[in-house]
């Protein structure tokens, strides 16, 4: 029996391993767990959390109930969801405060539908006794929290060019065909409002970016294999959560910091401009001090 040398069954195999790879064969079972879609990670029960992003700001004390209201019909939003596809913020938002000890959160969204559905069903023929959905027990939000993505840019940076022979590990020579090189930013406020006085208590900004790497053809060594979409991708909206997480963390420290906004008179009295023969309290300052010159 003719022995194949050591060699061509390398050679062998790895076509034939190619080929079931490149036949949509072979898939791996699904993990659980082990990493995050987003900056927003792990859960919150209560004033709990649990695998929590490390880096996310923390509030000593909670300092009141909270809605967050997504402004849909905003240009921005309508751009967002149909150029990444990723849905809304508001989910990821609710985990993040939660998980801060800052805020309990109401619903006032979707999920509002089946609430008032189970009170009335319990208000009905149908509902049990003692299921104790009776007036009085829906709990107001204290404060408002808006998002709104102010920049969102995909290849705001990019170079492009022709590499090769960049050395992998252990020396490997990594070939790359063709490559490019961009950058993915996102800008974004969060603005937070008395919901008794509409007064805004907190606005803050946040920022992040990250590299994408695309290329069209790469290989270890001698071999190289085509079509490779992207090397090291990061979806655009895990950049975006990151750059509301940044929003949130800046607005919580100045939150720990807060001192409420006074004005001599009291808020909404006419303020402290004052205009000649007008009716406030400032107005009258401003005809008493003409009237001494």
């Amino acid at each position: 029996m003719k022995r194949i040398p050591t060699a061509r069954w390398s050679g062998l195999l790895g076509g034939t391993v190619s080929a079931v790879l490149l036949s949509g064969c072979l898939a791996t079972a699904p993990s659980v767990g082990g990493g995050s879609g987003t900056a927003a990670s792990g859960a919150a029960a209560g004033a709990s959390a649990e695998s929590a992003n490390s880096a996310l700001e923390k509030c000593p004390e909670t300092l009141g109930t909270l809605r967050i209201e997504e402004n849909t019909s905003a240009g921005w939003y309508t751009a967002y969801s149909s150029r990444y596809r990723t849905g809304s913020t508001v989910p990821a938002l609710r985990l993040l405060v939660q998980q801060s000890n800052c805020f309990v959160i109401v619903e006032r969204g979707r999920a509002m539908q089946g609430v008032n559905q189970e009170r009335a069903i319990s208000r009905g023929d149908e509902g049990r006794a003692g299921s104790n959905f009776g007036g009085g027990q829906m709990v107001a939000a204290d404060y408002t929290m808006s998002p709104e993505i102010i920049l969102s840019d995909k290849g705001g940076s990019q170079a492009k060019g022709m590499l090769a022979g960049v050395k992998g590990l252990a020396g490997t020579a990594l070939n790359v065909v063709a490559g490019s090189m961009s950058t993915n930013e996102a800008s974004t406020m969060l603005l937070l409002v008395d919901n008794r006085s509409s007064v805004q208590i907190s606005a803050a900004e946040g920022y992040s970016k990250n590299m994408d790497f695309g290329l069209s053809g790469w290989g270890f060594g001698g071999g190289s294999a085509g079509g490779a979409s992207a090397f090291t991708s990061t979806p655009e909206g895990k950049v975006l959560m990151a750059a509301f997480m940044d929003s949130y963390n800046k607005m919580v420290v100045a939150l720990r910091n807060y001192k409420a906004q006074t004005v001599k008179g009291g808020l909404g009295t006419g303020g402290r401009l004052g205009v000649s023969g007008g009716s406030t309290d400032a107005s009258r300052e401003v005809d008493q001090k003409a009237k001494k010159k």
